[in-house]
Formats: C-alpha cells, sequence, structure tokens
C-alpha cells in the first residue's frame, strides 16, 4: 500500500466550529480510525437496546397491551432523535453551556461536524452527538413504560419530546458537559446513573402516580404472572449486549478504559442475576427466569456509573447490592401505594442510586487513568471522603428535580383538552393494543376473533370495540372475556389466548 494512502494523526488547530472546511482540509487527521470504528458500533449497540426494553416491558405486561409497550419503545427513538437534532443536543453539550444547561449554539446541529467534542477530544462533534442522542432515547423509553395497560398512546408521545428538553436535557448537561454543576463539583458519573436511570425511575413513579392504578389493582384480576417470559428474555439479551456499548463506549475512544468497563459490566449483570434469582427462590422455591433477568438488569444498571472508574473485583459487590436493593424496592409501591406496573423506579431508580453511592467507595484514579487521559480524585479507595457527599448531591437533585418535573409537566397536560392521560375504562378493559394500535402483539389473537366472528355471522365488526346488530351492547363488552372476545360457546382456550393468569 502506497505511503498516501495513510492518514498521519496531528494535534487539532482549531480551525472553526465545525473543525474546518471539507472541501479544502481532511478533517480525519484529528482523529484515529480505530475510535471512530469503535464509537458507531456503540451506538448501534446503544440503539439495539431501545427494542430490548420494548421486548422486557412488553413481557411483563398482560397480553392485551404487550404490542403498544414495543410501540412505545421505537417511537420514544424517533421522537427523541429528532428533539435531540432539534435542539436536545444543543441544550445539553453545547461549547458554551452553563452550569445547568446548554444555549442553543447548536441548534438543529448547525456547526456540528469535525472539532472535537465536550465528551473528548478524541472523537468529534458529529460522532458525539449522535452516540449521546441514542442515550437520551433510551432514558425516555425506560421512563414511558409507567404507562403500562392504562395510559393513552397520544399524550405519551407528547410527553417524550418535552420531558427530553425539559429534564433529561438539563441532568445530562449538569452531569457531563464540563461547563456542568455536578461534573465542576467532582460527581463521578461514567454512563449515566442519575441522567438515565435515576431521571428515568423517578419519572416512572411520578407518571404511575399521575395516572392511578390500573382497573382491579389490588384484586384477583392483577394477580397475573407476566405473560411472555421468552420476550423477557430477548429483551434481557438486547440490554446486555447493548451495554456493552453503553458503559464502554462511555470511554469515548478504544482504549484500555473502555476494556474494563465491559469487564465490569459484564460481571456485574452475571452476579446481579444469581443474585436476584436466588433471593426470589428463598420465598418460592423456583429458580425463577424473570428474577434472573430482572437482577442482570439491575447488576447493569448499578454497575454503570462506576463502569470506568471502579476495579474488576468491585462488579461483584455492584452485581450483588444492586439486585438485592433493586429486589427489596419492588415492594416500596405497595407503601407508597402507586401501581408502578413495571417495576422501574425500583430497579432503575434504587438501582442507580445504589451504583452512584458505590462508585464513591470503589472509584479510583489508577482505573480512570487507563485512557491515558483523564484523572479524578477518586473515592473511599484513594481516601477521597468527600466523594460521598458529591454522589449524593448529584443523585437527590436528580431524582428531585425529574419527580417534581414529571408531576409538573404531566398535571399541565392533564388539563388540556385532548391530552388526557388515562384512557376510558373500556379501552382499559380491552386493551391499549386494540383501543389505541388497533394491532395485536400475536397473530392467533386476531386469529381467534375472525374465528368467533365468522361463527358470529357477518353482523358484528372485526373489531372487539364496534358492536355489530347481533351484539348492540358489544362496544360496553358485555358478552366478553377480558381481552374483549365474544364467549358464544366455543373456548378461546383452544386458539391459546384466555388464560387469566397470563393475560
Amino acid at each position: 500500500m502506497a505511503d498516501s494512502e495513510f492518514v498521519v494523526l496531528v494535534p487539532y488547530n482549531g480551525t472553526g466550529a465545525t473543525g474546518g472546511d471539507p472541501l479544502v482540509d481532511n478533517l480525519n487527521i484529528w482523529y484515529q480510525s480505530g475510535d471512530i470504528g469503535w464509537m458507531i458500533t456503540a451506538t448501534a449497540l446503544v440503539l439495539l437496546m431501545i427494542p430490548g426494553v420494548g421486548f422486557f416491558y412488553s413481557g411483563l405486561a398482560r397480553r392485551k397491551s404487550a404490542l403498544s409497550l414495543i410501540w412505545l419503545s421505537v417511537m420514544a427513538t424517533a421522537v427523541t432523535t429528532f428533539q435531540w437534532f432539534f435542539w436536545g443536543y444543543s441544550l445539553t453539550f453545547s461549547h458554551t453551556a452553563g452550569p445547568f444547561i446548554g444555549d442553543l449554539a447548536n441548534f438543529g446541529f448547525r456547526d456540528v461536524l469535525a472539532a472535537p467534542s465536550v465528551g473528548s477530544l478524541k472523537v468529534p462533534d458529529l460522532l458525539f452527538a449522535i452516540y449521546q442522542g441514542m442515550f437520551s432515547a433510551i432514558t425516555v423509553a425506560l421512563a414511558t413504560g409507567a404507562i403500562a395497560e392504562r395510559g393513552r398512546v397520544l399524550p405519551c408521545v407528547i410527553f417524550m419530546f418535552i420531558w427530553a428538553t425539559v429534564i433529561y436535557d438539563p441532568i445530562a448537561c449538569w452531569t457531563w458537559n464540563t461547563s456542568g454543576w455536578s461534573n465542576k463539583m467532582g460527581g463521578l458519573d461514567f454512563a449515566g446513573g442519575t441522567p438515565v436511570h435515576i431521571a428515568s425511575g423517578t419519572a416512572a413513579l411520578a407518571y404511575s402516580m399521575m395516572l392511578g392504578k390500573r382497573r382491579g389493582h389490588g384484586t384477583h384480576e392483577l394477580n397475573y404472572r407476566p405473560h411472555n417470559v421468552t420476550h423477557i428474555v430477548i429483551g434481557t439479551v438486547f440490554l446486555w449486549v447493548g451495554w456493552f456499548g453503553f458503559n464502554a463506549g462511555s470511554a469515548l475512544s478504544a482504549n484500555l478504559r473502555a476494556v474494563m468497563a465491559a469487564v465490569v459490566t459484564n460481571l456485574a449483570a452475571c452476579v446481579g442475576g444469581v443474585t436476584w434469582c436466588v433471593l426470589d427462590y428463598r420465598l418460592e422455591r423456583k429458580w425463577s427466569t424473570v428474577g434472573f433477568c430482572s437482577g442482570v438488569v439491575a447488576g447493569l444498571v448499578a454497575i454503570t456509573p462506576g463502569s470506568g472508574y471502579v476495579p474488576v473485583w468491585s462488579a461483584v459487590v455492584y452485581g450483588v447490592l444492586g439486585a438485592s436493593f433493586a429486589n427489596y424496592a419492588t415492594k416500596l409501591k405497595f407503601i407508597l401505594r402507586i401501581d408502578d406496573a413495571l417495576d422501574i423506579f425500583a430497579v432503575h431508580g434504587i438501582g442507580g442510586l445504589v451504583g452512584n453511592i458505590l462508585t464513591a467507595f470503589f472509584a479510583t484514579n489508577y482505573i480512570a487513568s487507563l485512557d491515558h487521559v483523564s484523572s479524578i480524585k477518586g473515592g473511599w479507595l484513594d481516601h477521597h471522603w468527600m466523594q460521598l457527599a458529591y454522589q449524593l448531591a448529584d443523585s437527590f437533585t436528580g431524582g428531585a428535580y425529574s419527580f417534581v418535573g414529571t408531576c409538573l409537566i404531566l398535571f399541565i397536560m392533564n388539563m388540556i383538552p385532548g391530552l388526557t392521560l388515562r384512557a376510558t375504562e373500556e379501552a382499559e378493559i380491552l386493551g391499549i393494543d386494540d383501543a389505541e394500535i388497533g394491532e395485536f402483539a400475536y397473530d392467533y389473537v386476531e386469529l381467534t376473533r375472525e374465528v368467533l366472528n365468522d361463527v358470529d355471522g357477518e353482523g358484528a365488526s372485526v373489531y372487539s370495540h364496534e358492536p355489530g346488530p347481533q351484539y348492540p351492547s358489544a362496544g360496553a363488552g358485555a358478552g366478553r372475556e377480558k381481552n374483549g372476545i365474544h364467549m358464544m360457546g366455543i373456548d378461546p382456550r383452544m386458539y391459546g389466548v384466555g388464560s387469566t393468569s397470563h393475560q
């Protein structure tokens, strides 16, 4: 290969906001191709996590609302990606940001190209922007799972844009932007303990509280098992794989610090899964698959803020304590009397808090220095005792801001005509899939409807909420089983539906 085909790395020379003129200059010479390649891959891995959230939530819910939760996760990607392009990135990572939020210097990705990013001199603005945009998207997807089985879709989509702007962007700015107050104070959050997990967990708790409890909450009607454990496993695998891009990618370079983040991420996930599984076995004498998957996610959540700061052995502590505290925190919804249907607050809110606190204990400068750029005072391992105060200040400020701000956003939205948060009782009985999406997660649900309607005759609609002349009261749920299927002497169980313990 000729020497002219090699790009020689040179220091950035400060040629304007965009990094230079691509018609005149080679804008690649300031960056390693390996770093660029790894960060593009990490971006794709974080994107993979978002449908993983959807499948995880879908499996935990009842069958009649399963598709709506997958739909919400992918819609969160679309809405938040546009918001991030429109002004989210600028409000979070503009080079001229304040201590709480950025400005609109990069509105619509203006001047976002080849200049070194706020996050690292090793990646350009444009690459950093798309990578961090995935963090915003998955945070919104995590939070909006709170509408499970009783929330309307349209208000939730509007909420996505508003919440990303008013809540996520400021928290991410003060955590990761070098101008942010927490960053300047010395708070350590490698990949999103507060902006992603605490923020989404407290937002989900607020959304659940504002929506109210599901119909039948506290009765046998909601005493059901997750309807599709396979979906939960698939979602967990997507999350587990994607988390390598989430944590290791936060090194913003292909270096030993990224490798260390990958190692502790995987170890914490494994230990967390085993821990939760054992805790459930202690009570039920069953080796729960759902428990294992929940523990894996709890371990991943806990290690997130410390993944680029802590030694390998500490990941065992993160996994054990992250899963244990999240497991016991699932009981908080009964104490608080808030129907957090998918335990988002327990796993992400409490899991993120545990991870932030443990980072104060185990962060150490020699791990951060693996990238040959970073230097920190460390945590208690380095006798930096004040780190715990920094971590607590960041955690509780972010959590309180997200909870109170989410309540205010939802309170105002709920008073606007057409943006009522809660679905009607009829829609809740039919299921959000039928009432709002018009499609179903499984073909056999629609197949059963078609078979039963053929028996019923052509007078009835194929849609469960449209009454026909033979069943004029069908729209009110008459003659129906809980998922909206006519009960006319044919047992729907023969088609794989109708088990009340899995709806």
